[in-house]
């Protein structure tokens, strides 16, 4: 009833004397603005797409009128979420696959298989999602059963990380490998010297070469199957961490004719011709596409045992991991890039591989100026290398990665170099800003998710109770300053959103509950129940 009243209200007053009309209100609400003091109010005003005003409702009411208001019901409102790091499309091209994320065991990856390949008869099985950290037997699998299933379909089951293929005979045979074959930042896994199907970051590249493409239907699907899934969480920007060209040209195209809403912060895929087109061709924005920085692998993924570490691992004695991108191409690249107007964001998970990308860095920005370049990851640094960070460069973290491999991290590296890993309160210190996000979908991309692992740092089932390495926990303050204003920041885009302040985009999410008061752990169960990008309701 109040709702009503308050429209019909809205509607007399339109013609009233010194109040302006706008396109929209929101009233009754407690909003975060997550502006420099982290200022609260109670309603604002949105006029094509743009905040106008906000203050109190008293204030706001006064002084604008509108046919269009939002009663809050004394909900709380925050900027709408950004994920700084994610794989949108990827998310949309695993819906159309198999989904083996959460199985318990590599037969339950093979009855979904089996399944999978009943409901759709392609010409390629694909799957993703297996961990075999998740399983009892924590080994990798290996291909017999895939190859006496199906021994004339080719069979590509990506691990969670996306650094790892389990692949079946079929497979094998069309991308050329066996036992000889050698990739530079990356390896085939062999058994009394023959291949067992996995195959670790560069030989990935093999088979991906000589798999039938998504058509455009496909593609199409996949974006906005996944806009879908993004506005119900409260994402209203998302930095998609990889993209060639032609995806980067159908996200525009979709977004010019009004069938693609969601923001995308592209990051340019580190291939010759994605590098010989863009970097030339500068900077590409509109309001909601923005190009202008270049995604590079250094190395692989500490699940598969393909970071890039300084030492041997701790379970695999004389494996260093890999640098996907060597030493030397990291610095050629480094130095190419700061001579165009582009960001350059590496992936860094090894201590070995973060050092290698932070001297190229350093050496590559001398007398740049403002480039904010980003360490994607960070996650596991030499406690003396992260001075590097004071320097201007962003670390790009994902909080759900220590609360998914804490229970076996130290195992892989030992427990002196986990002082350094995960460290998101010493690198926000040393960097003055962390920007947040999901890396889904190895990650779920619920971005309570993100804000519970990084101030409780316990994992959905509230594990463990005091928290893991809690020196590095973050405040909640610095965690919603890390989803939308710092994010906004790392993107070059603080000055158009991330923040409910005047001039900005109208994008904000009105939640169940108060996430900066409820009990900690229930942040995980709270909800989105609107999200609203550019004053336009899209959940």
């Amino acid at each position: 009833m109040r709702k009503l009243i308050l429209i019909i209200g809205g509607l007399l007053m339109s013609c009233a004397p010194n109040k302006k009309e706008v396109d929209f209100l929101v009233i009754n609400a407690n909003v975060y603005t997550v502006d420099s003091v982290f200022s609260t109010a109670s309603a604002f005003a949105i006029e094509d797409g743009r905040f106008v005003a906000i203050g109190n409702e008293e204030e706001i009411q006064n002084r604008y009128t509108s046919s269009r208001i939002l009663d809050a019901e004394g909900k709380t409102i925050v900027p709408g979420f950004i994920d700084a790091h994610c794989h949108f499309y990827g998310l949309g091209m695993n819906r159309q696959i198999a989904d083996l994320s959460g199985t318990s065991s590599f037969e339950e990856v093979i009855q979904r298989m089996v399944a999978f390949q009943k409901e759709n008869k392609s010409v390629v099985l694909r799957g993703r999602g297996w961990d075999q950290n998740d399983w009892e037997v924590k080994l990798f699998p290996s291909k017999e059963r895939l190859d006496q299933l199906f021994p004339d379909t080719p069979v590509v089951l990506e691990r969670i990380d996306g650094h790892a293929y389990l692949v079946n005979q079929k497979a094998l045979e069309m991308a050329g490998i066996d036992a000889r074959t050698m990739v530079p930042g990356g390896f085939v896994e062999l058994h009394n010297g023959e291949p067992t199907g996995i195959l670790v970051d560069s030989p990935m590249g093999l088979v991906d070469k000589v798999m039938p493409v998504a058509n455009r239907e496909m593609q199409i699907n996949a974006l906005l199957d996944a806009q879908e899934v993004c506005f119900k969480y409260g994402l209203t920007t998302v930095n998609d961490a990889g993209l060639d060209r032609d995806v980067i040209e159908l996200i525009d195209s979709l977004q010019q004719v009004g069938l693609l809403d969601m923001r995308v912060y592209a990051m340019v895929s580190a291939t010759s011709n994605n590098l010989d087109y863009y970097l030339p061709k500068g900077i590409v924005k509109t309001e909601k596409l923005h190009v202008r920085s270049v995604k590079v692998y250094g190395d692989g993924a500490l699940g598969s045992r393909g970071a890039a570490m300084k030492a041997s691992y701790s379970d695999k004695h004389n494996h260093f991991g890999a640098m996907v991108t060597t030493s030397e191409e990291v610095n050629h690249l480094a130095k190419r890039i700061a001579e165009s107007d582009y960001q350059m964001n590496s992936h860094a998970i090894g201590d070995s591989a973060n050092v290698v990308i932070l001297k190229a860095y350093q050496s590559a920005l001398q007398g740049k100026g403002d480039r904010r370049w980003k360490i994607e990851h960070a996650q596991i640094v030499d406690v003396n290398d992260f001075d590097y960070f004071s320097k201007g460069i962003i670390p790009s973290i994902q909080p759900t990665h220590a609360t998914s491999d804490m229970y076996w991290a130290e195992e892989r590296i030992g427990s002196s170099r986990m002082q350094g890993a995960y460290a998101y309160k010493t690198l926000l210190e040393k960097a003055g800003l962390v920007a947040l996000g999901t890396d889904f979908p190895v990650e779920q991309v619920n971005p309570f998710h993100t804000f519970y692992a990084a101030v409780a740092r316990k994992d959905s089932k509230l594990f463990p109770q005091e928290g893991f390495q809690m020196k590095d926990a973050l405040s909640r303050q610095e965690a919603l300053r890390g989803m939308t204003i710092w994010s906004a920041y790392s993107n070059f885009e603080e000055k158009e959103k991330g923040s409910i302040e005047i001039g900005k985009w109208a994008d904000f999410i009105v939640l169940d509950k108060d996430i900066m008061r409820v009990p900690i752990d229930e942040v995980l169960m709270m909800k989105v129940e609107q999200t609203y990008l550019g004053g336009k309701q899209v959940n």
